[in-house]
């Protein structure tokens, strides 16, 4: 398998709770709180672990809250590089409404970096790019570091020879696409504001992804279309992929998921198209599962193989 680098400049440390109903200006009574490390890429190595694979993460984490993230990662088996910095790491809070099944998600804004952190990040990305491997930049961005941050991994992981992958919104997405990657995976807002055009119909989404990957953007475009599943499309290819059907608990993870197992599938040398299908098999177990705990490896292989023989 060939190695995979994934990249959080902006973690979190996710905390996730349950509530009989959320009621406004009431004091609630929550249970128990959970604790699980957070973010973009964090979540990715997460995932790409409980599905079997390995990767090297690389985050960026200062304060109490940079402490117990790097403790919750080594809980998990990861052994991840960090660029420390002065802020304190984000926070992010979920709540289920236990009498609707509706979650309620917070995410806290990020710690100012200071240019010379956020450069310490990318210095790190450089000496870990793996020659003919994989490097997943995921996430936003926090306060000080600028929209071209990723177009800069995609620099340095095309100059090393590996293949970079970006899951990103707003500027920092256009500047990637203007780097050019190998593969981008935006959800459907993402691209039409990527793109500025208003895309309602399949056609025009599809004739819009094909111009993006003609014009050397990306080789693959996965577009996320929620429970619609995905669009996938390349030079010579474009699908659209249905998910399967799933009980929702927790939405938490679901994006991350399916970049973690595109992304471990590519690693392990499979197709595209079934690299994606995994992916989409990924999103569907993480949703499957409660607070932010992303998916189960036993979940994604049997959705996986449900989706193999729906699309034959």
């Amino acid at each position: 398998m060939k190695e995979i680098v994934s990249l959080s400049i902006n973690p979190t440390v996710d905390k996730s709770s349950t509530v009989e109903q959320v009621v406004a200006e009431r004091k609630l009574r929550c249970t128990a709180p959970v604790f699980e490390p957070g973010g973009g890429g964090v979540n990715v190595s997460r995932a790409i672990k409980k599905l079997g694979g390995e990767s090297t993460l690389i985050y960026a984490a200062g304060g109490l809250s940079g402490g117990m993230l790097r403790g919750l990662l080594e809980d998990e088996g990861l052994a991840p590089r960090l660029v420390p910095i002065e802020g304190m790491t984000r926070e992010s809070f979920a709540v289920l409404e236990e009498s609707t099944g509706r979650q309620f998600r917070f995410g806290m804004p990020g710690p100012m970096l200071k240019e010379e952190e956020w450069e310490g990040a990318l210095e790190e990305v450089a000496a870990a790019a793996p020659q003919s491997g994989f490097i997943v930049a995921s996430g936003s961005l926090p306060p000080g570091v600028q929209a071209d941050f990723y177009a800069r991994v995609a620099r340095a992981g095309k100059e090393a020879g590996a293949k970079v992958i970006v899951d990103t919104s707003g500027e920092p997405l256009k500047k990637a696409l203007e780097e050019g990657v190998y593969l981008l995976k935006p959800n459907l807002r993402e691209f039409r504001e990527l793109l500025d055009r208003d895309l309602s119909e399949e056609a025009q989404i599809e004739a819009a992804a094909r111009e993006v990957v003609a014009s050397g953007g990306c080789e693959l475009l996965v577009i996320s279309l929620g429970s619609a599943g995905a669009l996938f499309v390349s030079r010579d290819a474009v699908a659209h992929m249905r998910p399967p059907t799933v009980k929702i608990v927790s939405k938490v993870g679901a994006g991350d998921s399916m970049v973690a197992g595109v992304t471990l599938s590519l690693a392990r040398g499979w197709p595209s198209r079934n690299a994606v299908l995994f992916g989409i098999a990924s999103g569907a177990a993480a949703v499957m599962t409660p607070g932010s705990e992303l998916c189960r490896r036993e979940d994604a292989e049997r959705l996986y193989e449900k989706l193999r023989a729906d699309q034959s």
